[in-house]
């Protein structure tokens, strides 16, 4: 079984909740991102996300936009990141993410990157930009080296699509919760319960709530609704502040205690 899908399962038992926090790689620098990292899976993050820059990140807001500028400026690869995955899980069992954009997969090749990717302890795939109708190359190369495939699902997202994505979703759905790019928010779109609902009937897997997560309290409106939360610009914007005060990650630290709190 693979470990993201262990994750729910057993958080399941407990009644909790996965708490998955994002920082984008090399953001300013690789050795900040290693740091950061230690400090998620030292504090109880469940799985952790990480972003894998693009210079074209039309999902995102200006946040996560911002950190991506940030890491390219430094040179950040994917095979930088691979090699950051590697020696995190030399230390650490939490679970991996690479969420990122189709291109940089691509022109690595899909196979190479599905064999590295492995090797380095990869344990799933979010492509933002990949629609299931094309996923099959990629999903192919990725489950061949068991390594699982996640796809988001969005407030728009009509049955035929949902039923599209069914055939390559693994481990848990991403469910995006407002219709348009990351960052926080104090209102999520109306409706949403509705329609993680919707995807919970017809997908039957695990839903994580993201984009636009930005307090404790709205982790608790949704608890009951769902099994995972995902907090990207929030953190970073915390992890900014630190970086500028010179300070070693306390407003972060804290920030990320207060969201592990509620989930567990």
């Amino acid at each position: 079984m693979n470990k993201i899908t262990k994750v729910f399962e057993e958080l399941l038992k407990k009644n909790q909740k996965a708490f998955i926090p994002y920082l984008t790689a090399g953001d300013p620098d690789i050795e900040t991102t290693e740091k950061i990292l230690e400090l998620y899976a030292s504090n109880g993050a469940d799985i952790i996300e990480i972003g894998v820059p693009f210079s074209d990140p039309m999902a995102d807001g200006p946040v996560i936009q911002a950190a991506m500028e940030r890491a390219l400026k430094n040179s950040i690869s994917l095979k930088k990141i691979l090699n950051l995955v590697s020696n995190f899980k030399k230390k650490y069992s939490t679970p991996i993410i690479l969420m990122g954009y189709l291109n940089p997969f691509f022109s690595y090749g899909f196979e190479k990157f599905a064999k590295d990717a492995k090797a380095s302890g990869v344990d799933g795939i979010l492509s933002v930009d990949l629609p299931p109708e094309e996923a099959t190359p990629f999903y192919k190369a990725l489950k061949n080296q068991e390594i699982i495939s996640i796809f988001l699902a969005t407030p728009v997202t009509n049955q035929k699509r949902l039923h599209a994505i069914q055939k390559f979703a693994e481990g848990f759905i991403y469910m995006v919760s407002v219709a348009g790019v990351t960052g926080e928010r104090k209102n999520l779109d109306e409706g949403l319960i509705e329609k993680i609902q919707e995807v919970k009937k017809t997908i039957r897997l695990p839903v994580a709530l993201g984009f636009g997560i930005s307090s404790p309290e709205m982790i608790q409106k949704y608890y009951s609704h769902l099994d995972g939360f995902i907090v990207g610009s929030a953190l970073i914007n915390r992890m900014e502040n630190d970086l500028k005060n010179q300070s070693p990650f306390e407003e972060l630290k804290t920030f990320f205690l207060s969201l592990a709190k509620v989930c567990h």
